[in-house]
């Protein structure tokens, strides 16, 4: 494949996430390179993020493997811990089974953007540290439960 053209790639907005937290997305949206380039065994993704916005729900992954880069603009990382301010050049790895939830806020008043690099496990499970909230990805299909391994079925967590 060799060179991706970034303005040929689409760019993807919204979330896979169900009500209420679907809406909570608005302002992030990403470029999926690795599909772009025909990557099938690790995605890499171009996230952008709009003034207020944030990445995703805080999380972390049971089976994959995550590494962040800043590349444009200013994000906080928020962890356990508590925030990190992260400028370009700036990582973050986050090694499958870790606990220790994160996710990326945009405080700032302008754009900011972050490369994401993520294994691919053909059946992924990820726990959502905030909410009352799991996702099981299998063959590509996402199934929302509750901590308790109970459907997620819309209602407010």
């Amino acid at each position: 494949m060799g060179v991706i053209d970034q303005t040929e790639v689409p760019i993807k907005t919204g979330s896979i996430y169900p009500e209420p937290y679907a809406s909570e997305m608005a302002g992030r949206s990403s470029l999926r390179l690795g599909d772009a380039g025909g990557l099938t065994q690790f995605g890499a993704n171009l996230v952008i993020l709009e003034p207020g916005a944030k990445s995703s729900l805080r999380h972390w992954h049971h089976n994959e493997d995550e590494f962040v880069m800043v590349t444009e603009g200013e994000c906080t990382l928020v962890q356990d811990e508590g925030e990190t301010r992260m400028l370009p050049g700036d990582c973050a790895a986050f090694p499958a089974g870790d606990q220790n939830g994160h996710h990326f806020i945009n405080k700032t008043n302008a754009a900011a953007r972050f490369l994401v690099i993520g294994t691919r496990k053909p059946h992924e499970k990820a726990t959502y540290s905030d909410v009352d909230l799991e996702v099981e990805l299998k063959d590509g299909t996402a199934t929302f439960i509750h901590k308790d391994g109970t459907p997620y079925t819309g209602e407010k967590a």
